[in-house]
């Protein structure tokens, strides 16, 4: 499926609300969605097709990104578009100048974690039960840009 990496616009947030619903325990709502497209530090990305596929978040500070969430609709996971919004979000912070790109990733996230070691990403952390629903280490990845 052919998609397009765009900003996220207004448009998309109802859609990107019901994905965070879809895949997280804590979903981010529309209300807090909506307030990133003003918030200057935020870059979020959407994959689009006649839908929206997927969704990363990158907040940047003092020349550090952080990843804010990064989802992919289930029925349209193993196809790439998480690969592609990863490294669109990668390609535009360095663009930006940042020094790295960090995340944190369930300890049981395999997928992800796969994902984030293909694309560079090293442990550089843990976070002891950092999630809920359930309680479960985060694991710190930091792709560092030279």
């Amino acid at each position: 499926m052919d998609s397009l990496i765009i900003n996220m616009t207004p448009e998309h947030i109802s859609q990107i609300a019901l994905l965070e619903k879809e895949c997280f325990s804590s979903p981010w709502s529309e209300k807090a969605l909506s307030e990133e497209l003003n918030n200057v530090n935020s870059h979020f990305l959407v994959a689009v097709s006649d839908e929206v596929l997927g969704y990363i978040g990158v907040q940047e500070i003092c020349g550090e990104a952080y990843v804010t969430n990064i989802a992919v609709f289930d029925k349209h996971r193993k196809k790439g578009i998480g690969r592609n919004l990863l490294c669109s979000a990668v390609e535009g912070a360095k663009s930006r100048g940042c020094e790295f790109i960090t995340l944190e990733v369930r300890e049981s996230n395999e997928s992800a974690i796969s994902l984030y070691t293909s694309e560079g990403f090293e442990i550089a952390g843990i976070r002891k039960n950092f999630y809920t629903d359930p309680i479960e280490n985060g694991i710190i990845y930091t792709k560092y840009f030279k």
